[in-house]
Formats: C-alpha cells, sequence, structure tokens
C-alpha cells in the first residue's frame, strides 16, 4: 500500500478549519516539460488538448484529451503538466511524440511533490507568514503561478480561486510545510 507524504497530518491539517481548510491531493501525475520552439509548445498543447500558458506566472487549465489537466509557467522554457494520478507514462508518451524534431524533453516528476489545497479567506494572508510574494488579489490574481520559498521551503504556488491557493511541496518537505502551517494558523484559531 502506498501512503502520501501527509498521511499522517489528516487530522491536524482537517483541525484548522474554519481558519483554513487544508487537504492535500497526492499522487497527482506531474511532468516537466522543457521546449522552446513556439511551433513545438503548440503542437504540444495541441495534443494534449490544452494550451500551454503565454504569459509568465500564469497557468492554464481544462478538460482534454487526459481528463482535467493544468499547464503550468514555471521559467521561459519550461512548463509543468498535471492530471489526475496514473496517467504519468501516458501523458509522457503523447508529450515526447509531440516535440517532434524540436529540442526539448518531457520528465516524470510525479514522485517528487504533493500538493495541498488551501481554501478559505484567510489562505492568502496565512502564507504570506512565510512568503515574500505579494499574495493581494491585485497582485496575485487567479491564474497566478509562480515558484518562489515557503519558509524556507521550495514550492510551486498557484491561485486558483478568490480564496483557493495550490501549493506543491516536495515530498521531502511535505511534513516540514504542514507543520509550519498548522503553526501559522494558530493565531486565528478560536481561544476557548
Amino acid at each position: 500500500m502506498t501512503v502520501s507524504p501527509l498521511h499522517a497530518w489528516t487530522d491536524r491539517l482537517a483541525a484548522l478549519a474554519p481558519v483554513l481548510g487544508a487537504a492535500e491531493v497526492p499522487f497527482r501525475s506531474q511532468l516537466t516539460v522543457r521546449v522552446s520552439d513556439p511551433d513545438a509548445i503548440a503542437a504540444t498543447g495541441a495534443t494534449l488538448g490544452i494550451g500551454f500558458p503565454s504569459a509568465a506566472c500564469t497557468f492554464t487549465s481544462g478538460t482534454g484529451r487526459f481528463g482535467d489537466v493544468e499547464v503550468l509557467w514555471l521559467g521561459p522554457d519550461e512548463f509543468l503538466v498535471t492530471a489526475s494520478p496514473g496517467l504519468q507514462v501516458t501523458i509522457e508518451e503523447v508529450l515526447r511524440g509531440s516535440l517532434g524534431t524540436a529540442r526539448g524533453s518531457v520528465v516524470d516528476t510525479s514522485a517528487q511533490r504533493t500538493t495541498v489545497v488551501l481554501q478559505g479567506p484567510r489562505s492568502r494572508e496565512v502564507l504570506a507568514h512565510g512568503c515574500s510574494v505579494d499574495l493581494h488579489p491585485s497582485a496575485a490574481p487567479v491564474g497566478t503561478c509562480v515558484q518562489t520559498l515557503l519558509a524556507r521551503t521550495g514550492i510551486v504556488l498557484q491561485v486558483t480561486g478568490d480564496d483557493t491557493v495550490t501549493i506543491l511541496v516536495r515530498s521531502s518537505f511535505a511534513e516540514y510545510f504542514a507543520a509550519w502551517l498548522t503553526d501559522a494558523c494558530v493565531e486565528y484559531l478560536a481561544v476557548p
């Protein structure tokens, strides 16, 4: 049986409500795509059924050939494709084929990170305790995606809704992140 990186933290994360809804979404398919040729980027997006983001620090999402898929812009020639668990091998083969003769690579990085979804009106405020990125809605609207540090831990942060933020954190740092998150919420919890 496979155990998720935050399996032991399920109850502690649930206890953060109503300040913050926090839930791990483990085992998502994640593929890092490195390609700079605009034609290859367009072809890869067409094959996937979801266009790749054209603007820095954004992501695209939708229902494509492999169900619900997101494509995150991580750098000028680096993208992260995320999808439901168990699809990484199939998606990897399709993406590699779509590159054609263009220089690029597709690497399965599914085991590298786990996903934590944070929901609630204080989600941005809590994250601001350990993140240098301006998370105010005017600076980080829905659709924003950045690589940054949160409490000295490298993360990918997606603003997926007005009060919803998705964090991709390395599996080896997931428990540290959960402990930090629990501590950051303390001041907002009701005192008996």
